[in-house]
């Protein structure tokens, strides 16, 4: 597994990679260092996913899941600095909005700016009840540019959207949960048991499907529904062809468990 100085990658279960941001004396705050790293992790398993299948995406400590940008780091920037590191933050937001793996993130902890960005490139997420979450930008005057403007309306609707980003007002756990950005409530000793056990369910289940299944869901959601039908017909075809497809059939009818090798 590689070393970094910002993030803890393990493999907990198997097929499953764990990713913790790993700088809590800085409320795991996101600098320079730690988004060239979670951009180099993501680029990688993007090209050589190897045998894992799916992302398991936390915080250390018990606080703080990412308080955002690093604002100690971006003090007295020149226009110019402020802007390269922009590119660098963008460059791993992009690259783990298009991660063809699924990504289960595990709010252990408040959630603000960046932080929530990188909750909403999720696919989905389990948190603590003490959590809190806000996009803080405007406070700051400036906005959010880590997908904050385009993953939040997706989740929580344009008119949620807009009341939380224009006010910056920090809101709860349970109402991150009942506005859809929270699939899951957890409690702080069970939160990376139960996303473990989720990473485990999903990473059992066909490697090919789950990537077919993430593109078409990605895809359609950025057309027209006949489009997106037939970007699902697409994918879905291209599945017929594959050896997880037959093992799935025959596992079926040998009442076992499939046992797929992402062929």
């Amino acid at each position: 597994m590689d070393s970094f100085k910002t993030l803890i990658c393990t493999e907990p279960n198997p097929h499953v990679l764990q990713i913790t941001l790993n700088r809590p004396s800085s409320a795991n705050a996101l600098n320079t260092k730690m988004s060239l790293e979670l951009a180099s992790i993501f680029d990688k398993y993007t090209k050589e996913p190897g045998k894992i299948r799916c992302v398991l995406f936390t915080g250390s400590g018990n606080k703080v899941f990412c308080a955002g940008g690093d604002l100690k780091e971006r003090n007295g920037m020149t226009n110019e600095s402020w802007l390269e590191q922009h590119a660098v933050f963008e460059r791993f937001y992009f690259a783990m909005t298009n991660f063809p793996l699924p990504i289960i993130c595990a709010v252990n902890g408040h959630a603000f700016g960046g932080g929530l960005e990188m909750v909403l490139a999720a696919d989905f997420a389990y948190g603590v009840p003490g959590a809190r979450f806000a996009l803080t930008e405007t406070k700051l005057g400036i906005m959010p540019g880590g997908g904050g403007t385009q993953n939040l309306p997706r989740a929580v609707g344009p008119r949620r959207a807009k009341e939380i980003i224009f006010t910056a007002r920090p809101f709860s756990a349970a109402y991150a949960a009942n506005w859809g950005i929270l699939n899951r409530i957890c409690t702080p000793e069970k939160l990376i048991t139960e996303s473990l056990e989720t990473a485990a369910t999903i990473a059992k289940n066909g490697p090919l499907s789950i990537k077919q299944a993430k593109k078409a869901i990605q895809h359609g959601l950025q057309t027209d529904l006949t489009r997106g039908m037939w970007l699902e017909i697409e994918a879905y075809n291209r599945l017929v062809f594959t050896e997880d497809r037959l093992e799935g059939v025959k596992a079926f009818n040998e009442k076992r468990a499939p046992h797929f090798k992402g062929k």
